[in-house]
């Protein structure tokens, strides 16, 4: 590969409640000396012991060092000249104001918040994705989407496809009416009920815990005998999260993908919203055919103050690499920023089609500079100790294309086939979008869609009243590097 890396985290989408993948310590953080700014903002040091110097000492941090690299910078710049820095109270509507209207993608957090994020320990989880399917389905139940290995959840049996009936012993319906939903399942312990299709329930206690995880849901090999008129091993990588910390995920599955003897492959992103470059690289080396070895994948561009900084990266395969005539990947609104780097990239090299549902839509990315950042914070922050960490500031600083030009549409990639996920099966031959994607693969066509079916918990008629709201984090959709020319 052709970038240099020192600090990449992780990054994933949350949909309901999602126990959040671990990562193993990341390369050291080399020490960022910002450049000299012509006007650069200065704090009275007089008045070190306020709650206003506190405040404007971050500000003063983020003008003169992460605002210069932000893409919109020019757009900005006179806007964010004329503000009265007291005039904000707090750091994050200041954030928010010096970005520009289009970008839905910049964000900050707390030290804690992002610590969490970095060392991959997250307290209290239950260790599952929750979901809906109300578009085209019409199903208002509230199913599982995936369950940890090891989480709360699993230890319980809790599977893919399970409906979440009873929280604290209430009709879940109740707790999503009233608003008091999040509240009582975040509660711990508590008590759970879940129904399987078949009208089996199970009850059941259980308190939240720190789960750590794999970044990869489940690898496997569809044989012929396994699915009618498939004439070859076809493989299948659930993959949820770009992981730098975990990139042997990666490495195992391609291993059991090559030793298979694969051509075909179902590369399944419909739930990972971006990550680690360093992994997406590893990836696209894995799966971009021997025709596409040297070649240019991706394009970085920076505003044009910071052009010297833009990257060219390269397809490096590798012993190992498979060896593919087509891939077919699973996509839908949680499939974002690397996952679509992925696409992108491979797409003037092989048979992409992609199946499922339209992509978020995230052509850029960002760097991120950690407050305070001092050599000495740094070297803390290198030894996973956050401790002084207040706050991480991730503006957007380049956008992507691929060795063609062509970039990521901002309205995310429209799928050659739609089918809406299908919650009611598990990842194997009879969950919709996999079922397709293996009788196109058998018959050279897309089976139709599946009859929709109205929810048992709706039937009495279904409104906005019935929708759980999607708590999503600001980890979702994103794509992180490090400073360029960090050795």
């Amino acid at each position: 590969m052709k970038f240099n890396y020192k600090q990449i985290i992780l990054l994933v989408a949350l949909f309901g409640d999602i126990a959040i993948a671990g990562c193993d310590k990341e390369d050291e953080v080399t020490p960022v000396e910002p450049e000299p700014q012509e006007n650069p903002v200065v704090v009275d040091s007089t008045k070190k012991d306020t709650v206003d110097y506190s405040l404007k000492k971050a500000q003063k941090y983020y003008l003169n060092n992460s605002f210069p690299y932000y893409y919109w910078y020019d757009d900005m710049d006179s806007t964010v000249k004329s503000f009265k820095l007291t005039d904000f109270k707090e750091i994050y509507s200041f954030f928010e104001a010096t970005l520009y209207p289009r970008d839905r993608w910049s964000w900050m957090a707390d030290g804690d918040y992002f610590a969490q994020s970095e060392t991959g320990e997250y307290e209290g989880t239950w260790g599952a994705s929750l979901r809906q399917q109300i578009e085209y389905y019409d199903d208002y139940d509230i199913r599982v989407a995936y369950v940890f290995p090891g989480s709360p959840f699993a230890q319980k049996g809790v599977k893919r496809g399970w409906i979440l009936t009873e929280v604290a012993g209430r009709p879940v319906m109740e707790t999503v009416r009233d608003g008091s939903f999040y509240t009582e399942y975040y509660k711990s312990p508590q008590t759970f009920t879940f129904a399987e299709d078949d009208g089996t329930t199970h009850t059941f206690t259980a308190e939240l815990a720190n789960v750590e995880t794999k970044s990869a849901i489940k690898t496997t090999v569809f044989q012929p005998s396994d699915f009618p008129g498939l004439s070859e091993p076809v493989g299948y990588f659930n993959y949820l999260t770009f992981n730098a910390g975990m990139l042997d995920d990666i490495n195992d599955a391609m291993v059991y993908l090559k030793t298979a003897g694969i051509h075909k492959l179902i590369l399944d992103l419909r739930y990972n919203g971006g990550g680690d470059s360093r992994a997406s690289q590893l990836l696209i080396d894995y799966l971009a055919p021997l025709s596409a070895n040297g070649k240019v994948y991706i394009h970085r561009s920076h505003n044009k103050h910071h052009t010297d900084e833009d990257v060219i990266g390269y397809v490096s395969r590798m012993e190992g690499s498979l060896d593919l005539d087509a891939l077919y990947v699973i996509g839908g609104d949680g499939t974002a920023s690397a996952s679509e780097v992925v696409i992108n990239g491979l797409r003037p090299f092989l048979d992409v089609t992609l199946v499922g549902d339209t992509t978020y839509g995230k052509p850029n990315g960002m760097y991120v500079f950690m407050y305070p950042g001092t050599p000495t914070d740094m070297a803390r922050y290198n030894a996973d100790d956050y401790s002084t960490l207040k706050y991480a500031f991730l503006p957007i600083c380049f956008f992507n294309k691929n060795g063609v030009g062509d970039m990521i549409p901002e309205d995310g990639f429209i799928p050659d086939n739609y089918r809406p996920d299908d919650l009611r099966h598990d990842f194997g031959v009879e969950e919709d979008l996999i079922k397709a994607c293996l009788t196109k693969i058998a018959t050279g066509v897309f089976p139709d869609l599946p009859p929709a079916r109205q929810s048992v918990a709706t039937r009495a008629g279904a409104n906005d009243r019935y929708v759980l709201p999607v708590k999503r984090s600001p980890f979702y959709g994103l794509t992180i590097e490090p400073f360029p020319g960090q050795e």
